[in-house]
């Protein structure tokens, strides 16, 4: 057991006895928004549980990822609370690397939980992690620029008149983009967005025999038209920019159209946050061939590894973080636009968020419609709208990611990227025994 700080207990250092030792959690995080917010409430959180301290590893993504898939394939032990999502659940519960989450206590409302979401982090029933956030995507775009211009937002905006708009809104000597969308290399930042192209392009990561398909039409049409936008009318240096990133370029006004997160949503439309809340525009994610797999299903979620030596108070710790009163806590604390989306019916059915957040209604559909079971035009064998559900995606979406960086800043053609992607899937896929 990991012991921290002194902390008195109660009534009991007047009668002389010795102050008890609080167990330290290691609780691993991403640096996104949200997770923010919940570190800043540990006060609130020690107060109510002085028997526990909370010591924060807050990491960037890509690295987030990168030391907790070593920490728990390895049995580390380095943390007792990790943020993971609906990628890593289900491959790491059928390892036996997670704590199952299982009588839960009555209190936390397991049935207010959104059931897509919940069903993404379960395993034969059992929730392995519970979710902290949950999130599809959608385009946020600047009223103001698109009233000026005389563009007029259809109900389901396509990838072609996008790039119109982008070309008519574009100012680049005023530091304002047409467009600005992810670049940064990962498998979870640039290949998210990708991934939802291809398949809004027609395309997949796999046929039904696990044959690599990123050199297909598809593929070389969706990763051309996103090279060729963000290049045109996207930001410089847009190969660095990932999700955080180009939040804080819309959020100062840079960007005149951003396709990403609907958790960026309570964000931008913070006016204490967001310099364009007032003139907030939202719409679905492009598509372009089909709708299918245009926008994406994420949870990031928080889970107690099996190698944790403190799963008892991290299981309090993680069902304090996700739990209805958490919500209401943030809400008051920080205003109901900042409060974690996606994951309770209560929140969505909470005048107070109804009030601050006009885009609850259109975030909760985007969430609900996006079908990891059927996220492209022909069949594919995996399950997931923006990853494969496989362990080797990790690997292999991040290689693709960085290929397709290479393409988009022009080290390399769109062409000889995917091919040399195509060609390194098919290795990585005939090692693990998916090909002959």
């Amino acid at each position: 057991m990991k012991l921290s700080r002194a902390l008195p207990l109660a009534g009991l250092t007047a009668l002389g006895a010795t102050a008890a030792q609080a167990e330290t959690l290691t609780v691993a995080t991403v640096n996104n928004n949200d997770m923010v917010i919940m570190q800043s409430l540990t006060e609130a959180f020690e107060q109510a549980h002085p028997d526990i301290t909370l010591d924060w590893v807050v990491l960037e993504e890509n690295v987030l990822r990168q030391r907790l898939t070593t920490d728990i394939a390895t049995g580390g032990g380095q943390f007792d609370v990790m943020t993971i999502g609906t990628y890593e659940v289900p491959i790491w519960a059928e390892r036996d690397w997670l704590t199952p989450l299982d009588q839960l206590p009555a209190d936390y409302r397991v049935d207010d939980l959104l059931q897509s979401v919940r069903d993404g982090l379960s395993q034969d029933g059992t929730l392995q992690a519970l979710p902290f956030y949950a999130e599809s995507s959608m385009m946020y775009y600047r009223q103001d620029l698109f009233e000026e211009a005389g563009i007029e937002m259809p109900e389901q905006p396509t990838w072609p008149q996008v790039r119109e708009w982008a070309g008519q809104l574009h100012d680049a000597d005023q530091e304002r983009y047409g467009i600005c969308l992810r670049g940064k290399p990962g498998w979870g930042e640039n290949m998210a967005l990708a991934t939802t192209m291809v398949n809004s392009f027609g395309g997949s990561w796999f046929d039904m025999d696990w044959n690599p398909q990123i050199d297909s039409p598809a593929w070389q049409e969706a990763i051309g038209f996103y090279v060729d936008l963000l290049n045109d009318f996207g930001p410089p240096g847009a190969s660095s920019n990932g999700f955080n990133e180009n939040l804080a370029l819309f959020s100062r006004g840079n960007c005149a159209m951003w396709v990403d997160a609907t958790s960026a949503a309570g964000k931008l439309f913070d006016t204490d946050e967001s310099q364009v809340a007032d003139q907030l525009g939202y719409a679905p994610a492009p598509i372009a061939e089909t709708p299918k797999g245009s926008h994406w299903l994420w949870s990031w979620a928080l889970a107690i590894p099996a190698s944790s030596d403190a799963k008892e108070a991290a299981r309090t710790f993680i069902t304090w973080a996700t739990s209805e009163a958490y919500v209401n806590l943030v809400g008051e604390r920080e205003g109901w636009t900042s409060v974690p989306p996606g994951t309770r019916k209560s929140t969505y059915e909470n005048p107070n968020y109804q009030a601050a957040a006009p885009f609850a209604g259109f975030v909760l559909d985007a969430i609900q419609g996006a079908d990891p079971t059927d996220a492209t035009l022909e069949p594919s064998p995996y399950i997931g709208v923006q990853f494969v559900g496989i362990p080797e995606f990790q690997s292999i979406g991040t290689q693709v990611g960085q290929m397709v960086a290479s393409a988009l800043t022009g080290e390399t053609s769109v062409e000889q990227a995917l091919q040399a992607a195509q060609r390194a899937t098919e290795r990585t896929m005939k090692r693990a025994g998916y090909l002959d």
